[in-house]
């Protein structure tokens, strides 16, 4: 059993997960608990090779991108996530393996199967902030802040399939919450979740 918690935010590009993760750990950090805030792709080896094929537009098999992102993940968790769960620390993650059931499931990769898998192997997560927010806003929010595009995940067509299987996961640990609104409100209401399932904050 880990005596952390692990809070993850998903949802599809330009929903505000970096902006609402880094609200909810500095809340967190105000009541006093150890926050570690983390994100998906990492800064390490496999996520910098996913950061670079992605913003080159370089055609990547899916199989092979799904790879990178496991090996990635495995890393992750190692290095930092289970030191930190173990430690009593709360994670707080931009990402996790949902957004890979979602956007390698949208390349063709079988969605099912990789939830499955990153079950078995991977720390089940807490709590599962899931920001839902058309591709469209998403898409025009992204334009907005002026960030590194990555164009071969930031298209809209493929968004509104990578927001498909995101609204069709059924998990415990899943709660949805409506990115659209003002941020102030994504703010609250995320505070409400995590007091109410993780009796935090």
């Amino acid at each position: 059993m880990n005596a952390g918690k692990l809070i993850v935010f998903e949802g599809i590009d330009g929903c505000g997960k970096s902006t609402q993760r880094d609200r909810l750990a500095a809340a967190l950090r105000a009541t006093g608990s150890e926050v570690v805030t983390t994100a998906e792709p990492t800064a390490g080896t496999w996520g910098r090779r996913i950061r670079a094929a992605a913003r080159s537009g370089a055609a990547v098999p899916a199989q092979q991108e799904l790879a990178w992102f496991t090996q990635d993940r495995r890393d992750h968790v190692a290095e930092v996530i289970r030191p930190a769960l173990a430690r009593g620390s709360v994670v707080v993650s931009d990402r996790y393996f949902l957004s890979t059931v979602a956007y390698q499931g949208a390349r063709g990769c079988d969605a099912d199967e990789i939830l499955a898998a990153s079950e078995a192997e991977f720390p089940l997560p807490d709590l599962v902030l899931l920001l839902m927010i058309a591709p469209a806003a998403g898409l025009a929010r992204v334009r907005e802040r002026a960030a590194v595009a990555e164009p071969r995940f930031e298209e809209a067509e493929f968004l509104t399939a990578v927001a498909g299987i995101f609204a069709k996961l059924d998990r415990p640990y899943i709660v949805r919450i409506d990115a659209a609104q003002p941020v102030a409100a994504v703010e609250a209401e995320i505070a409400v979740r995590v007091r109410e399932r993780l009796k935090l904050l």
